[in-house]
C-alpha cells in the first residue's frame, strides 16, 4: 500500500514509524508544517516528524498553506498514492486533495468521537474530567472532523495523568490502531459508521486566558484545569506569576485515589475542614509539598515551576521559598 503521510508533531511519530517498519506499507512522502526558529539561539528547528523522515531518506514537502501551494499539490497528484494519512498535521485540507488517493484519506484523532472534535482533544477531554479517552481512524471530508468512523481504541484516566501521559500513550494507540485499520480497509473488513451529530462536542485551541488557575474553583477543577493545559497553568505568589504544573485534589475523587495519597489523606484528618480565602495555605507536608484551600476542597501542589527557573517538586518550592502555612496564592493569567 502506498501512503502519503501528513503530520507535524510528536504525537504524529509513532504512527508514521509504525507505517515505515511494516512489510505491507510504503511510505512515499511526508508533508510537515515549516520548521520554526525556536527561542534558544532562534534556528531553524524541524518538526519532529520532519526529523524522523530524513533518517529514512523520505521526501519531505513543507509547504505554508497545502491546499493553495501548486508545486505540492502536483507532487501529490502525481504520486498517485492508495492512501493519505493525517496525524495531527495542522493544517486543513481541500477537497481537492482528499479526493487524490485511490482507497481514502484517513485521519488518527485523539479522542473517541464525536466527542472532542477539533485540536486540542486531549487538553480538554482533561479539563473536563473524562475517565476515558481513546484513539478514532476516520475517513476525512471537508468538515472538521465529521468524517465517517473506521475503528475506536480506548485508554482509561488515571486521576494523575496530564495531557503528556496521555498523549504519549494514545500516540502508541494511534499507531497500531492506524496499521489495524488500514490492512482491514484494504480487505474490505470495515464498515465505516456515520457520527451522530448531535452527539458532538468541540475541542478549540487553547488560549491563553485558559491557563489562568481562579482559586475559587473546585479542587478536582483546578486538578484538572493543571493536568489538561499542563505545563502552563499560572497563579501567584508573592506577587509574581508562576506555574503550577502537576497537583492532586484530595478527597472527593473516590477509588482513583493513588495509595500516596490514600495515606496522606488518613494522616490528616483535617483535611476536610475549610478556610473562608481560597488560595490560602492551610497545611505543608513533608516530603511532599503545600496544601491549598479552594474553593470545595483541598489542592496538593505536587511541582511548580518559578519563573526563569526549571520545575522543582512541590516539597524543594516549599524549602527553597520558605513557604508558611497562612500565606496565600493569588489568580493566575
Amino acid at each position: 500500500m502506498k501512503i502519503v503521510f501528513f503530520g507535524t508533531p510528536q504525537f504524529a511519530v509513532p504512527t508514521l514509524e509504525k507505517l515505515l517498519n511494516h512489510s505491507e506499507f510504503e511510505v512515499l512522502a511526508v508533508v510537515t508544517q515549516p520548521d520554526k526558529r525556536r527561542e534558544r539561539g532562534n534556528k531553524l528547528t524541524p518538526t519532529p516528524v520532519k526529523a524522523i523522515a530524513t533518517a529514512h531518506n523520505l521526501p519531505v514537502w513543507q509547504p505554508e498553506r497545502v491546499k493553495k501551494d501548486t508545486e505540492t499539490l502536483s507532487k501529490l497528484k502525481q504520486l498517485d498514492a492508495d492512501v493519505f494519512v493525517v496525524v495531527a498535521y495542522g493544517q486543513i485540507l481541500s477537497a481537492k486533495i482528499l479526493n487524490m488517493p485511490k482507497l481514502a484519506c484517513i485521519n488518527v484523532h485523539g479522542s473517541i468521537l464525536p466527542k472532542y472534535r477539533g485540536a486540542a482533544p486531549i487538553q480538554w477531554c482533561l479539563y473536563n474530567g473524562e475517565r476515558e479517552t481513546g484513539i478514532t481512524t476516520m475517513l476525512m471530508d471537508v468538515g472538521m472532523d465529521t468524517g465517517a468512523m473506521l475503528q475506536i481504541a480506548t485508554t482509561p484516566i488515571g486521576l494523575l495523568d496530564n495531557a503528556q501521559d496521555l498523549a504519549d500513550r494514545l500516540a502508541e494507540i494511534g499507531g497500531d490502531l492506524l496499521v489495524e485499520t488500514l490492512l482491514k480497509l484494504e480487505r474490505k473488513e470495515i464498515q465505516p459508521i456515520p457520527q451522530d451529530n448531535l452527539a458532538a462536542t468541540y475541542a478549540p485551541l487553547i488560549q491563553k486566558p485558559d491557563y489562568g488557575l481562579d482559586w475559587s474553583k473546585s479542587a478536582i477543577q483546578l486538578h484538572n484545569q493543571i493536568r489538561g493545559f499542563y505545563p502552563n497553568c499560572t497563579a501567584t505568589f508573592r506577587d509574581n506569576l508562576f506555574k503550577i504544573t502537576a497537583s492532586a485534589p484530595l478527597g472527593s475523587v473516590g477509588d482513583r485515589v493513588p495509595p500516596e495519597l490514600q495515606d496522606l489523606i488518613h494522616k490528616l484528618p483535617d483535611l476536610s475542614s475549610t478556610s473562608d480565602k481560597p488560595g490560602i495555605v492551610v497545611s505543608i507536608v513533608k516530603g511532599l509539598g503545600a496544601i491549598v484551600q479552594t474553593g470545595e476542597g483541598l489542592l496538593l501542589l505536587r511541582e511548580v515551576q518559578l519563573a526563569g527557573k526549571r520545575p522543582q517538586s512541590g516539597w524543594d518550592f516549599v524549602n527553597g521559598s520558605r513557604l508558611t502555612v497562612g500565606e496565600v496564592f493569588g489568580a493566575g493569567s
